[in-house]
């Protein structure tokens, strides 16, 4: 049994296409893929758990004796994006997709918003974040109007520049889009993306994003063990992607080198549970933007911090490294998510060198797992690996 768990969420590092890629319009997607090549990409680290020894990945060199276990998983969901990857990360596997809007939010939807807020609305598009403040981000200022855009995930999104609507109003106008948006238009995330600058030229998002989850519609991994008195601390946008529900504890970060610095923190902390880490940078800051050197050198910062990382775990810990999704930077027909087998490393904890699991059907395997590990009880539909991996 384990007395910590360190789970690490790589925010979209997906690992090849799905099976189903093509019928969410992402064939031939591969994060991984799109980075090895560059010059900026070097892993080490990563190669000695085993990254490329996983099954289906063939870029990089296998290690000829990998100190962790390794597995790609396969989503089970009806989704490609954050809420749901992680949900089924944590052991909700969602058969209905959450309601999208390619065509933008429905005159009703609008105009309910436009009521509860007091301010009109810009754009009502899919769009770029970036590009949606550079196009609409003058008028917002001229008008007072808050620019509402979506993509191809399942998000109501509202942007504003932080002198026109300080940023606790616009978490206050984003719970309130919360609250409306339930049912039939229950999206997975309502979003707040402030921003500031003078111009189209110089507009620029801060930090200051929120996101405000749908509540999961069962208990998942994060309830079954603050239930039997474990610490579930949410580290960087999980509490927000669970709405809160099942943690103990929060600590939100700003971005990959801060959230790695809060898992150094917790790594000399007593605790006896579940650290459950984001790394949001490789998606946001990386992925969306379809930056290949940016991506590439986030994956070398995370694989220069693992080694002081792991000297601090003791005997009775593990570690595990996966990702939500894929959000391929060198995938040119779109800038949203794309749907991507995804990797599933482990070390420390008496785990056995060079275990390969191979491929797995759900990302549920991991809440099993992790429920396992720490002696809970779990409704995950998925079987612990633990056995294979290492006596409990």
């Amino acid at each position: 049994m384990a007395k910590r768990v360190f789970l690490i969420v790589l925010d979209s590092f997906g690992i090849g296409a799905a099976p189903d890629a093509a019928a969410f319009g992402d064939a031939g997607s591969n994060t991984l893929g799109s980075i090895a090549d560059h010059g900026n990409f070097d892993t080490p680290n990563l190669r000695r758990l085993g990254l490329f020894n996983i099954e289906g990945v063939e870029c990089g060199t296998p290690c000829e004796a990998p100190s962790g276990a390794f597995a790609r998983l396969q989503e089970r969901s009806l989704g490609k994006d954050t809420t749901i990857g992680h949900w089924e990360i944590a052991g909700l596997v969602s058969e209905q997709a959450l309601p999208t809007y390619p065509d933008g939010f429905p005159e009703e939807v609008i105009r309910e918003f436009e009521a509860r807020t007091g301010r009109k609305v810009l754009c009502n598009r899919t769009y770029s974040g970036t590009e949606v403040i550079r196009d609409y981000g003058e008028e917002h200022m001229r008008t007072g109007a808050l620019i509402v855009y979506t993509s191809a995930d399942s998000v109501f999104q509202i942007a504003a520049h932080e002198e026109i609507v300080p940023v606790p109003e616009l978490y206050r106008i984003c719970e309130t889009a919360r609250e409306m948006l339930q049912g039939k238009h229950g999206v997975g995330r309502v979003i707040a993306r402030p921003f500031v600058g003078s111009c189209a030229s110089d507009f620029k998002r801060t930090a200051n994003r929120h996101d405000y989850s749908l509540l999961p519609p069962r208990p998942t991994m994060l309830d079954e063990l603050k239930t039997a008195g474990k610490s579930v601390i949410a580290v960087g946008k999980i509490h927000d992607i669970f709405a809160g529900r099942g943690t103990t504890e929060t600590i939100r970060t700003k971005n990959n080198a801060d959230g790695m610095q809060v898992a150094l923190g917790l790594a000399d902390r007593e605790f006896e549970g579940l650290a459950f880490v984001n790394l949001v940078d490789f998606d946001m800051t990386y992925g969306h933007r379809r930056d290949i050197p940016g991506y590439a050198a986030a994956a070398t910062a995370f694989d220069q911090w693992l080694p002081g990382f792991m000297e601090k775990l003791g005997p009775d810990d593990l570690l595990m490294i996966t990702a939500d999704h894929g959000c391929d930077p060198g995938y040119l027909a779109t800038t949203d998510h794309t749907r991507e087998y995804v990797p599933w490393l482990i070390a420390g904890g008496g785990v056995k060198p060079g275990t390969d699991l191979g491929t797995l059907l759900g990302f549920d395997h991991i809440a099993a797992t992790v429920c396992d590990a720490l002696d809970t009880t779990t409704a995950a539909e998925a079987v612990s690996q633990l056995p294979k991996l290492c006596s409990k």
